[in-house]
């Protein structure tokens, strides 16, 4: 009984974040713009990504930083964002929360920020793919699927010393 109805809550969550995705807000579609395709720093994030029993405006799994955007709404709900952020924290993740009206005037500003605390908190020793030129990934060539996967980049042996 009770996996049932964590399987529905689950299932419950994943269909809600999926209506999100479908009726973002302005602010929302012009920061995701800058996040989406690894824009910013190489950074892979998620837009309206559930976990556990809440759904996150932007995830990057990497650093486990969330992005949150706050509307006017917010203002009358304080002690559900705080508690919010806390369980969040609890589970190692990093929220950083920007107004609307902050994305939409100093978008520049905020992305910066973004990216720093990404960079602060990356957790892997690789560095990040470059990003491909335009059209690659209808190419093949995306960092993702790079010809590394393809076998274009063999290694070659090693000369042998002559004696």
């Amino acid at each position: 009984m009770r996996d049932a109805r964590k399987r529905r809550t689950g299932t419950l969550t994943a269909s809600r974040a999926r209506d999100l995705r479908q009726r973002q807000t302005l602010t929302e579609m012009k920061l995701w713009r800058r996040l989406r395709d690894r824009r910013l720093g190489g950074f892979k994030f998620r837009r309206q990504y559930p976990m556990g029993r809440f759904i996150v405006d932007f995830y990057c799994a990497a650093c486990k930083v969330v992005v949150e955007v706050d509307g006017d709404s917010h203002a009358e709900q304080l002690q559900y964002d705080a508690a919010r952020t806390e369980s969040l924290q609890a589970h190692g993740c990093r929220v950083i929360r920007f107004t609307n009206r902050e994305v939409g005037n100093q978008l520049a500003a905020v992305l910066e920020a973004i990216l720093e605390e990404c960079q602060k908190r990356e957790q892997s020793p690789h560095p990040r793919p470059a990003r491909s030129l335009p059209g690659a990934k209808r190419r093949g060539l995306s960092p993702r699927h790079g010809r590394e996967e393809r076998g274009y980049l063999r290694e070659l042996p090693l000369p042998t010393p002559e004696g």
